[in-house]
């Protein structure tokens, strides 16, 4: 047991953390976080559903007819800064003199690809006419005028994007106007996730930017809303102060500040289960503020959506009846077999050997805890060398087999068998999930209930020149749904278009062939 001063427990007391929660996290570090221990990688019909154009349509109406009676909402994390998205151009004003060395010298000094891309297409950049116009300083070469163009862009005293929200840089050019990922996920929510001409969405951000995102709002909503014919109402909430994470030393003790205070960290994204569970609404779509599409694919991409909805809505109805039944009248053997088929076909729940012979009274109770759960559909993109979590079936620590999206950080690349698994993966997951979150009386499940403590991440960082260690929560789509009934379907590659770095802006999935 760690003891914590007065002056300690006020910290925590300002955050909203409790010293038990400060003990738990201290013990997670002492005790470490096991691997995930993978069975086999989720592949089509063994764990991914696949859909033919048929059945896509089909599940399409399915969602259209439906949804008019529910709400929805779309719930977008967009609280990262794009700082990450222009390390190359940073470190090109770090590092580069226009008035000792040309551009070519750099580049062929440097190798820098990325550097050497961003000026080969400086000019297909959304922003460039932005950037352009704000210069006044005339450049006599090459090198210069690129210099002076990344300075306009970053400077703290200029554009300042380094700063900026990722949500509200500028994505896709129309013609004299250019649109921010924002404005994009308003549009997009107008062809999937509206009833009565009516779209909610809900987006956590920086408290530092709240006054941004209100700005762009205000500046984009009636030309988005005229377009779309569309009112939108957005709402905004933070990471909250009590999912901050203690910081340990090396030695497994409080990492304290110079000043002697305890040092805490962002939980990662896994804290935003905590916003996520105080949302209010029959269906949530979840999307990240970087994946967005030009005109030219949203149609692909609402129909992919709503095909995951009709999915939920199909597969939730089912569940709805199966847990009234459950609560209402005394089950036979055969109707308790025909629900138990129900959650291990539909909801890739599995049961332990020993289930059959257990008495009457344990089945039911066991059935109703898995089928009273939040359910979520995730859309997977066949693996073409991306980056992200992947579709597993796992062990837990209580012997139970589950899908989960696993990352690479959670499995013992040490372990060859587990390596192999893990690179028999097919899929990968681009952040494309819809969520059911009630019960069949449509009361709203807590999330909070449904998270594996054990799914979390400890990594390695320096502060004031000294090692320490910390503690990321389980991630909001991992261990923070883990205990959520499943389904994996795939979904096409156009549905995932993320901006991780200034270049990917050229790629063509963000290049506009048409004024919208």
């Amino acid at each position: 047991m760690i003891q914590l001063s007065e002056k300690d427990l006020e910290q925590l007391k300002s955050k909203g953390i409790a010293k038990e929660i400060v003990q738990k996290q201290i013990g997670t570090f002492k005790e470490g976080i096991p691997f995930v221990r993978l069975e086999k990688a989720a592949v089509v019909d063994d764990g991914i559903l696949k859909f033919s154009e048929d059945e896509q349509t089909r599940l399409v109406r399915y969602f259209e007819k439906n949804s008019g009676s529910l709400s929805l909402l779309k719930f977008v994390p967009a609280s990262g800064a794009a700082s990450r998205m222009f390390k190359a151009l940073f470190n090109f004003l770090d590092t580069y003199d226009p008035d000792l060395e040309s551009l070519e010298d750099y580049l062929e000094r440097t190798n820098d690809a990325d550097l050497r891309q961003f000026s080969k297409d400086l000019s297909d950049f959304p922003f460039y006419n932005l950037v352009q116009n704000r210069m006044s300083e005339k450049a006599s070469t090459r090198g210069k005028e690129l210099y002076l163009f990344v300075k306009e862009m970053m400077s703290e005293n200029a554009l300042d994007y380094g700063f900026y929200p990722k949500g509200l840089l500028p994505f896709h050019k129309y013609g004299e106007n250019v649109a921010t990922p924002f404005e994009e996920h308003l549009i997009e929510a107008s062809k999937y996730a509206k009833t009565e001409q009516k779209a909610n969405l809900h987006f956590t951000i920086s408290p530092q930017h709240e006054e941004m995102f209100k700005k762009e709002f205000n500046s984009v909503k009636e030309r988005v809303s005229a377009k779309t014919n569309t009112s939108f109402q957005v709402g905004y909430s933070y990471q909250k102060p009590s999912t901050d994470t203690i910081a340990v030393d090396m030695e497994n003790s409080p990492f304290r500040n110079n000043d002697g205070s305890l040092l805490f960290r962002p939980g990662g994204h896994g804290a935003l289960i905590e916003n996520l569970n105080e949302q209010d609404a029959d269906i949530i779509f979840i999307k990240n503020i970087d994946n967005v599409v030009v005109p030219e694919v949203l149609e692909e991409v609402s129909d992919s959506k709503k095909t995951l909805a009709g999915v939920l809505l199909e597969v939730q109805q089912k569940a709805f009846k199966y847990a009234k039944l459950l609560d209402e009248d005394p089950l036979e053997n055969e109707k308790l077999s025909e629900i138990q088929n129900f959650l291990t076909n539909r909801l890739n729940v599995l049961f332990s050997d020993d289930f059959s012979s257990l008495d009457i009274a344990e089945q039911v109770e066991i059935i109703k805890d898995k089928i009273n759960r939040p359910i979520r559909v995730c859309g997977m993109v066949k693996n073409e060398g991306e980056p992200g979590g992947g579709p597993f079936w796992i062990r837990d620590r209580h012997d139970t087999v589950s899908l989960q999206i696993v990352e690479s950080a959670q499995v013992d690349m040490n372990n060859s068998t587990q390596v192999s698994i893990f690179r028999n993966s097919t899929h990968f997951n681009p952040v494309d999930l819809v969520c059911g979150i009630k019960d069949y009386k449509g009361a709203k499940y807590n999330l909070l209930n449904f998270i594996d403590p054990k799914q979390g991440f400890i990594t390695g960082k320096t502060k004031e020149g000294r090692e320490l260690k910390a503690l990321e929560l389980p991630g909001l789509w991992n261990g923070a749904m883990a205990f959520w009934n499943t389904i994996f379907v795939e979904v096409p590659l156009s549905t995932f278009n993320p901006v991780k770095t200034v270049n990917d802006l050229l790629k063509s999935s963000h290049q506009v062939s048409n004024a919208r």
